[in-house]
C-alpha cells in the first residue's frame, strides 16, 4: 500500500496518509486514513505500526461517521434561550472574542483573574492541545488553577510511593510472560492491544488471570476470572503476601538488594491470612492460596494495573500495595515481568517548556475538577466564569446534579469548545466549533508503550472550526497579550517540549524524524539494575514519605468509606463502544453499545422482584437513573455495575454520575466514582402502559 508523502496531508484530495488515534486510551494507535475526494472514506490500523500492528477498535474505525456527523458544529453560537435548554443563534469568531475578551476583562477588573477557571481534561491526547498554549493562556491570566486529578491521579500517587513514578515494563516485552494478571482492568475494552500481547503469551503456555467485580469482556476471556467485593482489591494482595512470605516463595536477594522494608512487611502482612482476607474481599480462601502459590511459582509473571480499583476512597492504596507484588518474587528483573499501572514517566516530556508556568504572577487559588459542582455553588469568592474544553462535566464528573445547577446560574459566563453541543455546551454563553485531532498538528505519547507519534492535518477545518492551540492564541491577543509565547507556532511548541535533557529517554528525537518516521521508540531503559526516583531509589515497601503525611506507611486495607446504608455498592465502570462521553451522542456508536444495563446477581434480582430486561430505577440521596436489568450471575450480591456514560435523550435518566460521591480518594485527591450506595427497584408501569397491557 502506497502511503502518501507527509506534506501537506490536508491539501491532497486523494491518498493514504499515516495518523495516530487521539482517543485518552493508553495504546495510541498508528492509522491509515484513507481520502476520497478531500473527504474520509475509510479509518483503518497502521500495520507497520511496532505495538498496535494494524488492529483497531470500532470507536475509531467509525471515527469518520464522528467527524461528519450532521450534529457537528460548524461556527460560533451564543446563547439566546435559558440556560440548559440548547437554545442558540450563529455568530462570528469576531464577535465571540470580542464578547469573551470584554466580559474577562471586566470580571478581572471587578474581581480578580480568579473568578474565571478553566475546566478540561484529555478528550483529546494531543500534548501541545491539552498542555501547552491553553496553559501558558490561563497562567497569564492568573485564573484559578484546575487540579486535574478525575482519571489516575489516586494510583498514580500511590504506585509512586512505591515505584518512584509511572514507570513500569515495557509492553512489548509482556509477550515472555508466563502468568498475566489483569487487576482491575476491562482490558478487552480498554487495552486491546495489551489483550493482543497476552494472546501471543497464551499461545506460548501463559496463563491469564482476570480480578475485577464484574465478569466483563476480559474476565469471560481470561483462564481464571476471580470476582472481588469492590474495594478489598488491597486486601486481597495482602493476602497473597501473606502465603508467598509464609511458604517461603519470596526472592530474598531482590528484597536485600532493590528494596526497603521487606522484614517490616513480612511482619505486617501476617495478620492477613487467607480466612480473614476471604471474609474482606468474598474471595475462596483455597483460591486466596492458589492464586498466591501461581503468582510465587510461574515467571516471568507480569499485572496489568488497571484504573477501575483506584476510584474508591482507598484507591491510591489498593494500587501502591499492588505494585509491592512484583519486588516480593523479583519478577522485575525478568524480561516480561514486573507490572504496568503507567508508563508515562518514561516518556514525559518538557512540560514546563509548553505550560509555562512562569507567566503566572504569584500563586493562584486551585479547585479539584471531582469536586465541580461543590465549587460553582459554594466557593467564595465565586467562580464566575468557566471555560470548557476537551471535556463534558456536565456528564462525566461526580454528583452531576450539583454541576448542572452550578452551570445554570445565570451570573455564571461559560464559554465551550466543542465539536457538539454537548450537555454541558447546552448551558453555554458562547459556544466554540472545535477541529477534531484529524484537522490539527500535535505529537502524542502514549502512557502505555513508549512511543512518540505526530499528528499532521489529514483534513482542511470543519466549517469555520479552530484547534485549542489557534483559539487560545486568538483570545491571548483579544486580551492583549504580548508576549512570544503566544506568538509560538504549533511547530515550535512540539520543539520545546522535546528539547528535555532531564529525561534521556527523548535524546536525538526531533520533530524532524518524527515527520519523517511518524513514530519514533524512546531510548526507554530497563528499571533494573537501577536506581528508582523514591527517596531511597529502591522500591519502597515501607514509605517513610506516606509516614510523614499520617498515611500507613505498610501496605495496608483500610474499608471503604461510610456512604450510607443503602444495599448496593454501585461501579459505573467503562463500556465498549464509548470513551467516557466521547461517542455516546453518535448513532453508529450508540447502536453498537445498543441499550444502558444495569448488572444484578440473580440472588438480589429475585429478591427485589427484578427479571431480565425489566427497568429499574436506581437511586441515592444524590439523585436517580433508570437502566435496563442486567440478571445473572456476573457480579456478586451487593453489587451492581453499569457501563458507560451514556448521551441526555427526552424522556430518558441516564446519568448515572448523578449517583456518584464528590468525596477525594485517600492519594493525589483523586475521585472515588466506585465507592457510592445505591438502591435498585423494579420501575412501575405507567397508568397508560398498565391500561394497554390489560386491553
Amino acid at each position: 500500500m502506497k502511503i502518501d508523502a507527509i506534506q501537506p496531508y490536508a491539501k491532497q484530495s486523494d491518498g493514504v496518509f499515516r495518523s495516530v488515534c487521539s482517543l485518552d486510551c493508553p495504546d495510541q494507535c498508528g492509522l491509515l486514513v484513507h481520502k476520497k475526494d478531500g473527504k474520509i472514506v475509510k479509518i483503518e490500523g497502521d500495520p507497520s505500526h511496532p505495538v498496535t500492528q494494524g488492529a483497531i477498535c470500532n470507536k475509531v474505525r467509525h471515527l469518520a461517521e464522528r467527524i461528519y456527523d450532521p450534529k457537528r458544529l460548524r461556527y460560533p453560537l451564543k446563547r439566546v434561550g435559558p440556560k440548559g435548554e440548547g437554545k442558540f443563534e450563529r455568530i462570528s469568531w469576531d464577535e465571540a472574542l470580542a464578547t469573551i475578551a470584554g466580559r474577562w476583562k471586566r470580571l478581572i477588573a471587578e474581581y480578580g483573574p480568579e473568578s474565571i477557571m478553566p475546566y478540561s481534561f484529555y478528550g483529546n491526547m494531543g500534548r501541545i492541545g491539552t498542555e501547552g498554549m491553553d496553559r501558558r493562556f490561563f497562567n497569564r491570566l492568573g485564573a484559578t488553577e484546575l487540579e486535574q486529578t478525575i482519571c489516575e491521579a489516586a494510583g498514580s500517587e500511590g504506585y509512586k510511593y512505591t515505584m518512584g513514578g509511572s514507570f513500569g515494563t515495557d509492553p512489548e516485552d509482556t509477550v515472555h510472560a508466563k502468568l498475566i494478571v489483569m487487576w482491575g482492568i476491562n482490558a478487552v475494552s480498554t487495552n486491546m492491544h495489551q489483550v493482543a500481547i497476552a494472546e501471543k503469551a497464551r499461545k506460548n503456555g501463559a496463563t491469564v488471570v482476570a480480578i475485577d467485580v464484574h465478569r466483563n469482556r476480559t474476565a469471560r476471556w481470561a483462564d481464571w476470572f476471580i470476582p472481588i467485593r469492590p474495594g478489598t482489591d488491597a486486601a486481597l494482595a495482602l493476602g497473597m503476601m501473606h502465603v508467598l512470605f509464609a511458604e517461603g516463595m519470596e526472592n530474598e536477594a531482590f528484597l536485600r538488594e532493590y528494596t526497603v522494608g521487606h522484614e517490616e512487611l513480612r511482619a505486617h502482612v501476617r495478620q492477613y491470612d487467607p480466612v480473614t482476607v476471604s471474609g474482606i474481599t468474598g474471595v475462596p480462601a483455597e483460591d486466596i492460596v492458589r492464586l498466591a502459590r501461581m503468582y510465587g511459582s510461574v515467571t516471568p509473571a507480569f499485572i496489568r494495573i488497571g484504573n477501575g480499583l483506584q476510584h474508591h476512597d482507598n484507591g491510591g492504596m489498593c494500587v501502591r500495595t499492588i505494585a509491592c507484588l512484583p519486588a516480593i518474587t523479583g519478577q522485575w528483573l525478568l524480561k516480561g515481568g514486573g507490572a504496568i499501572k503507567g508508563n508515562g514517566g518514561h516518556v514525559s516530556h518538557n512540560a514546563a517548556a509548553l505550560t509555562r508556568p512562569d507567566l503566572r504572577r504569584g500563586k493562584a487559588r486551585s479547585v479539584n475538577m471531582n469536586r465541580l459542582g461543590r465549587a460553582l455553588l459554594e466557593l467564595d469568592p465565586p467562580i464566575r466564569s468557566l471555560y470548557v474544553y476537551n471535556s463534558n462535566p456536565a456528564v462525566v464528573a461526580p454528583e452531576t446534579n450539583k454541576v448542572r445547577a452550578g452551570l445554570a446560574r445565570e451570573d455564571l459566563f461559560t464559554v465551550v469548545h466543542d465539536l457538539f453541543l454537548t450537555e454541558t455546551a447546552a448551558y453555554a454563553d458562547i459556544v466554540l466549533p472545535a477541529t477534531s485531532s484529524l484537522e490539527n498538528t500535535d505529537f502524542y505519547h502514549s502512557y502505555w508503550h513508549h512511543y512518540l507519534q505526530i499528528q499532521e492535518p489529514v483534513i482542511e477545518p470543519y466549517g469555520e472550526s479552530k484547534s485549542n492551540v489557534e483559539t487560545f492564541r486568538l483570545l491571548a491577543e483579544a486580551m492583549g497579550f504580548e508576549e512570544q509565547a503566544f506568538k509560538d507556532t504549533e511547530e515550535d511548541l512540539i520543539r520545546q517540549a522535546l528539547d528535555y535533557p532531564d529525561n534521556p529517554a527523548y535524546e536525538g528525537i526531533t520533530l524532524e524524524e518524527l515527520r519523517e518516521k511518524s513514530y519514533v521508540k524512546a531510548k526507554v531503559k530497563p528499571l533494573f539494575p537501577g536506581k528508582l526516583r523514591t527517596p531511597s531509589g529502591k522500591i519502597e515497601l515501607y514509605s517513610k514519605a506516606m509516614e510523614r503525611k499520617g498515611l500507613p506507611p505498610l501496605p495496608t486495607y483500610t474499608p471503604l468509606k461510610d456512604d450510607g446504608d443503602l444495599p448496593f455498592l454501585f461501579i459505573p465502570g467503562p463500556n465498549h463502544n464509548f470513551l467516557n462521553s466521547t461517542f455516546s451522542n453518535n448513532e453508529k456508536h450508540v447502536k453498537l453499545e445498543k441499550e444502558p444495563k444495569l448488572f444484578l446477581n440473580a440472588d438480589d434480582a429475585a429478591r427485589l422482584g427484578i427479571e431480565d430486561g425489566d427497568t429499574v430505577r436506581v437511586w441515592n440521596e444524590r439523585g436517580e437513573c433508570e437502566l435496563t436489568a442486567s440478571v445473572g450471575r456476573d457480579v456478586l450480591p451487593g453489587v451492581a455495575v453499569s457501563q458507560g456514560l451514556w448521551a441526555d435523550a427526552p424522556g430518558t435518566k441516564r446519568s448515572v454520575n448523578a449517583l456518584t460521591p464528590d468525596r477525594l480518594a485517600d492519594m493525589g485527591g483523586g475521585a472515588v466514582f466506585f465507592s457510592g450506595r445505591v438502591g435498585v427497584e423494579k420501575k412501575a408501569a405507567s397508568a397508560a402502559g398498565k391500561k394497554e397491557t390489560a386491553l
